[in-house]
């Protein structure tokens, strides 16, 4: 007779949600082994009885043939008591002490999809078709462990057939927590609107031009006919959206293809389980309206990700607007109430669901360089799986910034990154900031040691923050040397680096806007070696609503006058006259070193643009004015030095500029300006490098969301022998200094 043995295992990751349980079942079964799997709070524990040949196997197997979303972080093993079982069995959950990592919500899958469209099956186009490996996860779950009744799925009791399946270890939905059918899941309509079928109404509806708001997977969209330029135009000014692209649905890989160009590592994006927004340079707007993305060279395109999206997309036979449900700057709304109190003047029609949403979830946007993702808005799909940190930090709360808002948690070496909550500048997106705080609190059994929070005293973040500090320790963290901590984290550098950190606008240590920045940095300290020269902002944040009075202001302070230029012919003579004399007195005209800055009033200059409808427009629109992005041509600039600190002068460059207006084309002078910036990077290294012998460069800040700064950076960056690193998983903008906040904050008194 063959010696049996037993041992305990626990496994931890992404383990619960995934289908990991019955796959531990089946493995079990396939190994002759007997004994039991369970999840508890913290991780999945596995006991099994067998021989020691088989259980090697088995192990083996675990941890090479886990289901597709599953992501296992750790496993343990130790020798058990043998108590000779009779079977393989999968046992009720426990709660213990711990976390676990939970698994975003995901795209329903292939499996799922046949079922959808096939007119045999019992849920032939019923839109909440899911199972162990698609569908909601995130958004409708309480509290851990993940089981049905922690999530917004309790309410819903399975019929005689869902039971089966949830029961059956062999069945991919056994433990489907969102599992249900036409009989007894969740249901559709549309309010005030009697329909046998919603969905088919909702296509007639769009047919007709109307616009429909949509209960989603984390929230609403508002969707109409990307075709009707009337309808579309419609929307911008219910929704008070002024020139910012909207995101489009198109139904297959085929049709994004007919409107845009689309790499093989773009076509894995789009396809991928996670199903974000991805920018794609545009081929042919066809009949796609232009007020869709005015002025831009990109659409931000989404394949289908829900069983309700495929249905509509593939019956109705357009690409559709998919835009979050809610007015520009306020939270996207997440219940059907608060939907038809704050969307009933943007939406003809709305097509509910008695799904509840548990947390409100944003649309991922990425876009692809040198074949790598690159965040620009970190959500559904990727939060909140965590960043895994090349150190343990205390328990630590970061509050994020102001615009492009995300908080950080952190324990033990994870980072649990929030998914975009936006723009903190209301109360109703503090409240959702709030909110979601306590969720992931609970969630991920943090209790905050430290809280940590951007220097700048108006923030809303801030103000949060510091109602703690009679009982919690409160680090306040400059804004760029966050930037460049979470661009090191993104990459797991433990080394200094000469951090590059340009962007729009975030508090200096001297009180002045800082943006245009170059340190050298490591998780614990920066030194502030170079700087844009200090410019003026006329008015403050109006100037960033108003970039012709960066313009102005720029050029009066430089030049001592302002040059007769066709960007001024709707600029009255007295906002001019009052612009100077408040740089003059010094009048509500803070300085700025900002780099975003500078593109605003190159824009402006060009006359491109002089009033931004959204943050970033100006730099975007210089961005999309080149045609010929392989010009070296370069303006000159000057590099000064001031107590061992490098200041860039750009009078030089300003003047330039000046005698090419109408001499050349504007995209000519863009095209320059670009490489001039690559090329103010790339002197500051080499200095840098030349005293301090560091070669690494880490580039951050919202500035690098240019592809054309990103790309003309790295390439010269790289002929200059740096090693240089870039954003991936964690948005270079304001979205990711969280990160950088958690980890400074955290690592004082570690």
């Amino acid at each position: 007779m063959k010696t049996l043995i037993s041992k305990k295992i626990r496994v931890y990751g992404v383990v619960q949600g995934v289908g990991f349980r019955p796959f531990v079942y089946r493995l079990a079964n396939e190994h002759k082994l007997k004994g039991w799997v369970l999840n508890t709070s913290s991780s999945v524990e596995i006991e099994v009885e067998g021989e020691e040949e088989s259980i090697k196997r088995f192990i083996c197997d675990l941890q090479s043939k886990f289901p597709p979303i599953a992501r296992i972080e750790k496993i343990e093993i130790e020798d058990s008591i043998l108590n000779n079982y009779q079977d393989f069995f999968i046992r009720e959950s426990k709660e213990d002490l711990g976390y676990q990592l939970i698994s975003p919500d995901i795209a329903v899958c292939e499996d799922c999809l046949k079922e959808l469209f096939n007119p045999k099956d019992r849920r032939y186009r019923y839109p909440f078709i899911n199972c162990t490996n698609c569908g909601p996860r995130f958004t409708i779950i309480k509290d851990i462990p993940y089981d049905r009744k922690n999530t917004t799925m309790a309410k819903f009791k399975m019929c005689d057939a869902c039971e089966r399946e949830y029961n059956d270890p062999l069945d991919r939905r056994f433990h489907a927590q969102p599992n249900a059918c036409p009989i007894c899941g969740p249901k559709l309509w549309i309010e005030g609107v009697e329909s046998e079928d919603p969905i088919r109404e909702t296509i007639k509806l769009l047919k007709e031009g109307f616009i429909i708001a949509i209960k989603g997977l984390g929230g609403f969209h508002l969707t109409c006919d990307a075709t009707n330029s009337k309808v579309v135009k419609l929307l911008r000014e219910r929704k008070k959206r002024g020139y910012k692209p909207f995101a489009v649905m198109m139904k297959d890989l085929d049709t994004v293809k007919r409107y845009c160009y689309v790499s093989s590592e773009e076509e894995k994006l789009l396809k991928s389980p996670q199903s974000p927004i991805v920018l794609l340079r545009i081929k042919s707007l066809n009949d796609i309206s232009k007020e869709v993305a005015p002025n831009n060279n990109y659409l931000g395109i989404m394949l289908p990700y829900t069983p309700l999206h495929h249905i509509l997309l593939r019956e109705i036979g357009l690409p559709l607007i998919m835009t979050s449900g809610n007015i520009s700057e306020e939270p996207i709304c997440q219940d059907n109430k608060e939907a038809l109190d704050r969307l009933k003047g943007i939406a003809d029609y709305f097509l509910l669901n008695n799904r509840d949403i548990y947390s409100r979830y944003d649309d991922s946007v990425v876009f692809v360089f040198e074949n790598k993702l690159q965040m620009i808005r970190r959500a559904r799909g990727y939060a909140p799986s965590p960043i895994k940190l090349p150190f343990k930090i205390r328990q630590t709360l970061a509050c994020g910034g102001e615009l492009k808002n995300t908080f950080c948690l952190t324990k033990d070496n994870y980072a649990f990154i929030s998914q975009h909550i936006g723009d903190l500048e209301n109360i109703e997106t503090l409240e959702h900031f709030v909110n979601t705080i306590e969720l992931y609190k609970r969630l991920f059994r943090v209790e905050p040691e430290v809280i940590a929070c951007d220097m700048h005293p108006d923030y809303l973040s801030t103000r949060y923050a510091l109602q703690f500090e009679e009982t919690l320790p409160i680090v306040r963290v400059q804004h760029h040397h966050a930037h460049i901590v979470s661009c090191m984290a993104d990459n797991s550098i433990t080394e200094p680096v000469i951090g590059i950190a340009f962007d729009g606008s975030g508090y200096g240590i001297d009180g002045n806007i800082w943006g245009g920045e170059v340190f050298i940095a490591d998780y614990d300290s920066f030194i502030r070696k170079a700087h844009l020269e200090y410019l003026p902002m006329p008015g403050g944040e109006l100037a960033i609503r108003k970039p012709y009075r960066l313009a102005i202001g720029y050029l009066y302070s430089i030049f001592k006058k302002v040059p007769n230029l066709s960007f001024l012919d709707k600029v009255s003579d007295k906002e001019i006259k009052v612009i100077k004399e408040q740089i003059e007195k010094g009048i509500n005209t803070p300085l700025t070193s900002s780099v975003g800055r500078l593109f605003d009033a190159i824009s402006s200059i060009l006359n491109i643009c002089n009033e931004a409808t959204y943050e970033g427009q100006p730099a975007i629109e210089l961005e999309m004015a080149i045609e010929n992005i392989n010009s070296e041509e370069y303006y000159n600039y000057k590099i000064e030095k001031d107590n061992n600190t490098y200041i860039v002068k750009i009078k030089p460059l300003l003047e330039e500029v000046l005698d090419d207006i109408g001499r050349i084309p504007r995209s000519n002078i863009s095209v320059k300006f670009h490489n001039t910036v690559a090329r103010i990077i790339v002197d500051l290294s080499i200095l840098i490098r030349d005293e301090t012998k560091i070669s690494r460069v880490a580039l951050s800040g919202g500035c690098f969301q240019n592809r054309i700064l990103l790309e003309k950076s790295v390439d010269l960056l790289k002929k200059e022998k740096f090693k240089v690193y870039i954003h991936s998983d964690i948005p270079c903008n304001d979205g990711g200094i969280s990160l950088g906040q958690a980890i400074i904050g955290g690592r004082i008194g570690s």
